[in-house]
């Protein structure tokens, strides 16, 4: 079975959600990792029941597949980028960005979504991290347990600079249920593993993934081939263990010029593994 492809929203941010659903469907992809923002499919609208099954009778119409993304940076605090996180240091606040995970959850099951992927948070300064992981636990565990409940796949994503920031911070979480959101490219922010390495070592609990191209050492999302990604050895390593859900093209600074990047770069993954047949055949 070969790869699907889907292309993250927040690398629309200047589309309107349909324009840019059908910008996606258009050039190719088989999905659409959404990322619920003000201005697409806003998760506190008055409305947003209805604007999510607007929006899932539109991806079914055009059999795309979908993944919720929650990475919106102002989304729940218009003066302050991604707070309130799971490891904010108010109680309230945590249990804000626990209410939104959950409504991330409900409108995945509008839209028939293969997984939720959320992260885990920068503690401030004057926050004791060993406390901050006991907040952390308790509040992925509260979400797993909603969207097990709910029959929806719960992945936490390892983000450079956020208290859960590498693999082996994601595995000593060990919290039954909880799948890995990978992003290839924060390998090679954290220099922790090679990326086709992780996908291998990983295989066994991925739920979502991502993919772009990133320089070493510097967490800027990419173009292909503007960075040091071998793109090539984790689609093939992706399709060695036989992952079959949606791959995730996530370039959240090109948004300026979506509409030359979103096929530009189904264009390069699919030259990718043309070559691979080439070489097999």
């Amino acid at each position: 079975m070969s790869l699907r492809y889907a292309y993250n929203t927040n690398g629309t941010a200047n589309h309107r959600l349909d324009d840019a659903i059908d910008l996606i469907a258009d050039a190719g992809y088989q999905g659409v990792a959404l990322t619920l923002d003000i201005h697409h499919l806003d998760p506190y609208a008055e409305n947003w029941v209805q604007e999510a099954q607007r929006v899932s009778s539109r991806l079914q119409r055009l059999g795309l597949g979908s993944v919720i993304e929650t990475g919106a940076r102002f989304l729940l605090d218009p003066k302050a980028k991604h707070e309130p996180t799971l490891v904010s240091g108010d109680a309230s606040g945590r249990a804000r960005r626990i209410g939104f995970l959950k409504r991330a959850v409900d409108i995945a099951v509008i839209l028939h979504s293969e997984a939720v992927s959320f992260w885990a948070g920068v503690p401030k300064p004057g926050i004791d991290r060993e406390e901050a992981k006991v907040w952390l636990a308790d509040g992925v565990a509260e979400i797993v347990a909603y969207a097990r409940k709910h029959g929806v796949v719960a992945c936490l994503e390892p983000e450079p600079g956020m208290l859960v920031e590498t693999l082996d911070d994601f595995a000593a979480l060990n919290i039954e249920g909880l799948r890995l959101a990978l992003d290839t490219g924060h390998c090679l922010v954290t220099g922790e593993r090679d990326p086709a390495a992780a996908v291998a070592e990983f295989a066994d609990v991925i739920g979502t993934v991502a993919i772009e191209d990133m320089v070493r050492g510097e967490h800027i999302h990419l173009p292909f081939g503007e960075g040091d990604m071998d793109v090539a050895g984790v689609l093939d390593t992706l399709d060695a263990i036989g992952f079959q859900r949606l791959v995730c093209v996530e370039l959240s600074r090109e948004s300026h010029r979506a509409d030359v990047m979103v096929p530009r770069s189904l264009e390069y993954v699919q030259t990718c593994r043309n070559h691979k047949a080439e070489v097999n055949a």
